[in-house]
C-alpha cells in the first residue's frame, strides 16, 4: 500500500538538517554570482562545483535523465529549465533557480526567483516576485501539526487570486527528505482533497509557482523546460519546513 506521507525519525532529521543547510548556502551564493554576460550552462557548472566543495552531489543530475546540476529558469520558464552554452544572463532577466543537493543520502530542495541587476521596486515583475514569496511564508505558516495539507493549499492560492496571479497546476510542493519527492503531495491550490493530517517529524518542501498571466504551460523540446502557454513571466519559491509540536521550522531560511 502506497504511504501517504513519511514520518523521519530524529536521526533522519539531523542528516536532513545538514543537506538543507547546505542547499541554503549553495543557492544564496550563486544569486551573488549571477551577473550579465554568464551563460546559463557555466552557472550550472558552478553550482555543481559548489555542491561539491560542500561534500554533497545534486540531486537532480540524473533524476529521471534530468541533463542539469541545478534547474536554471528564465523569464517566461516555470521550472526544470537546464543550462545552455548558448543562453547568456541579461540585465532584468527574471531568472529562477531550483537547488537540490544530495548530502550523505539526505536531500535539501530549495528555489529562488530574482532579477539579474537587482529586484526592481514597482511594476508587474516586482507584483509577481512579492506575492509568489509572501504565498510561500503563507504556506508556511499553516503547516502546523493538526493541520492539513489543504490548509497550505488554501492560503497559497487565496494570495495568488488576491493578485490575479495565474496557479502552476501541473507541478507541486511534496515531502521531502531521504528521496527527492516523498508523499505527500503539496499543491498550490486546492485539489478537493484534504491530504494527510501533519505530524511531528513530516518534512515537506513547499513551493508556490505564480505566472502574471494564464496558469496554463507548455514544455519544450528539450522535455524538461516548463514554460507559460502565453509567454508572460513567472517565479518560483520554495523552502523546506519541518512539522513539529509547534510553530513549522524552516530548514532552508535564507542565510543572506
Amino acid at each position: 500500500m502506497k504511504k501517504e506521507f513519511i514520518v523521519h525519525s530524529s536521526e533522519e532529521v539531523r542528516g536532513i538538517r545538514e543537506a538543507t543547510a547546505a542547499a541554503a548556502e549553495v543557492r544564496d551564493r550563486l544569486k551573488i554570482i549571477a551577473v550579465p554576460g554568464m551563460t546559463t550552462k557555466e552557472f550550472d557548472s558552478i553550482a555543481g562545483g559548489i555542491m561539491s566543495s560542500k561534500g554533497g552531489r545534486s540531486a537532480f543530475l540524473g533524476y529521471k535523465n534530468f541533463p542539469g546540476q541545478i534547474c536554471i529558469s528564465l523569464n517566461d520558464e516555470v521550472v526544470h529549465g537546464i543550462g545552455k552554452p548558448n543562453v547568456i544572463f541579461r540585465h532584468g532577466d527574471l531568472v529562477s533557480i531550483d537547488v537540490g543537493i544530495n548530502l550523505g543520502g539526505f536531500i535539501g530542495d530549495t528555489a529562488l526567483s530574482f532579477v539579474i541587476g537587482g529586484n526592481p521596486e514597482h511594476g508587474e515583475t516586482a507584483l509577481l516576485l512579492d506575492v509568489t514569496e509572501k504565498a510561500l511564508y503563507a504556506g508556511i505558516s499553516a503547516a502546523k501539526c493538526g493541520n492539513c495539507v489543504y490548509d497550505i493549499s488554501l492560503i497559497i492560492e487565496k494570495t495568488a487570486k488576491s493578485a490575479k496571479l495565474g496557479v502552476v497546476r501541473e507541478y507541486v510542493g511534496h515531502g521531502c527528505g531521504t528521496s527527492l519527492h516523498e508523499p505527500p503531495e503539496v499543491p498550490n491550490f486546492v485539489s478537493g482533497r484534504k491530504g494527510p493530517k501533519l505530524r511531528p517529524g513530516m518534512v515537506l518542501a513547499i513551493e508556490p509557482m505564480f505566472n502574471l498571466g494564464t496558469h496554463l504551460v507548455t514544455t519544450d523540446p528539450d522535455g524538461w523546460t516548463v514554460r507559460t502557454k502565453d509567454g508572460k513571466l513567472s517565479a518560483h519559491f520554495e523552502h523546506m519546513i519541518l512539522v513539529t509540536e509547534n510553530e513549522p521550522e524552516v530548514l532552508t531560511w535564507r542565510k543572506m
